[in-house]
């Protein structure tokens, strides 16, 4: 019987990519998919090839996003799953030349469209009663990318969200994650760096190794993870190390309120 049998999924930018073979990867386990995209014509053909729903939506505006989540609960019955995966780079390295309208723009799409999709998703899985999160983050939400830095900034802040989120779903009976790509054969990737991934002869991984990751995650039952995935590799939640705590006296090992223990070294 397949895994996600009975179960309902929303896919945000499912139209192409990690996306689309996520939503090909949930419906091959039995998962209804709801197909997410701003791009028509292809998010139509994704979701009649797996027997889905497609919703156009700006994942950058709220309303849009509420609504797409409004037509998967009323046209599939509910959402178990959502995997918020929309997102844009645009591969500029100098920051003192940044055009206020190209940071708005990668802004809206991956930082705002993960905070509606969580707070929408949050709601329509209290209706079901319990559900699982993953959002797309990346390697670069984890560690220094000098070549796109406002990208850099966006996936570390959909993990401080997903991470911070995470401990008060779990009550809710909602586990929340991010999938952390390496590079990864996808539009996102411009001809310039194509090539100079080539030259460096370094190996790009195919959507469906994430498609296959973000299936483990949501079937886990695990919750404040950030799965890494890099060619050649088995897919594993990152290994944070704490901060350094206070070392003051009668202080030692305490973290601040609303600081979950474990994040503070006592030593």
């Amino acid at each position: 019987m397949p895994e996600l049998d009975g179960k309902v999924a929303l896919v945000t930018g499912a139209a192409s990519g990690i996306g689309k073979a996520t939503a090909e990867r949930l419906a091959a386990e039995g998962a209804a998919v709801c197909v997410v995209d701003l791009t028509d014509d292809a998010g139509r053909q994704v979701a009649d090839a797996i027997g889905g729903v497609f919703h156009q939506a700006d994942v950058g505006e709220s309303h849009e996003v509420d609504a797409a989540f409004a037509t998967c609960e009323r046209e599939l019955g509910g959402v178990d799953i959502a995997f918020l995966n929309a997102g844009i780079a645009i591969g500029h390295a100098d920051i003192e030349t940044l055009p206020d309208d190209v940071y708005r723009k990668i802004m809206r799409v991956n930082v705002d469209g993960v905070v509606y999709g969580t707070r929408a998703a949050v709601r329509a899985m209290e209706r079901r009663g319990g559900g699982a999160i993953v959002a797309t983050a990346s390697l670069a939400g984890l560690i220094p990318f000098p070549p796109d830095p406002v990208y850099d900034l966006t996936k570390h802040a959909v993990v401080g969200l997903i991470r911070s989120v995470a401990p008060s779903l779990l009550a809710k009976g909602i586990t929340a994650n991010t999938v952390n790509p390496g590079m990864t054969d996808t539009n996102i990737i411009g001809e310039d760096a194509r090539r100079l991934i080539q030259e460096a002869n370094f190996p790009l991984m195919a959507p469906t190794d994430i498609a296959e990751a973000v299936l483990r995650i949501v079937t886990g039952g695990r919750t404040g993870e950030c799965w890494v995935c890099q060619p050649g590799r088995e897919p594993e939640p990152y290994r944070f190390h704490d901060v350094p705590g206070p070392r003051t006296e009668g202080a030692q090992g305490r973290v601040p309120p609303g600081v979950r223990e474990g994040t503070l070294d006592a030593g």
